[in-house]
């Protein structure tokens, strides 16, 4: 494997462009390369943080749940060396694993263990993807 091999990772929520760690991606040498949806298998959850902002868990439902969602993502293209490095600074329930796409690629991407979700966490599933929760959120308040 050479130095400049790179891998796409699957984000859905503060490493989104613009928001609060993008930079751990972009310091990384990572580019974006584009949206995504992932397939109707997955559960998207509001944890609780600290700071009230909250952060969004991505959770995969079994293929036979009629509750999965697909979920609004963006691929950033980041290089492998630097796969390991991203890894460290992931707090749990927070982890890196297989998303599939909605196109049927798998691709690495940030996932949450499914215990934080049955925590007290608030299934945001319906609305698509984190952006899409906190613009509804913001027209409530």
């Amino acid at each position: 494997m050479t130095g400049s091999a790179q891998v796409l990772v699957a984000v859905v929520g503060r490493h989104l462009a613009g928001e609060s760690r993008n930079a751990e991606l972009t310091e990384r040498g990572a580019t974006l390369a584009g949206a995504a949806r992932t397939a109707p298998r997955y559960r998207l959850y509001r944890l609780a943080t600290a700071d009230g902002a909250g952060l969004p868990g991505l959770v995969r439902v079994a293929d036979t749940d009629p509750d999965g969602h697909p979920i609004e993502v963006e691929l950033w293209r980041l290089p492998v060396a630097a796969v390991g490095e991203l890894l460290t600074g992931v707090p749990a329930p927070l982890s890196l694993g297989w998303v599939r796409l909605h196109d049927g690629r798998d691709v690495l991407g940030f996932l949450c263990e499914a215990y934080a979700a049955v925590s007290g966490a608030e299934d945001i599933s319906a609305a698509g993807g984190w952006r899409a929760y906190r613009r509804a959120a913001a027209q409530r308040s």
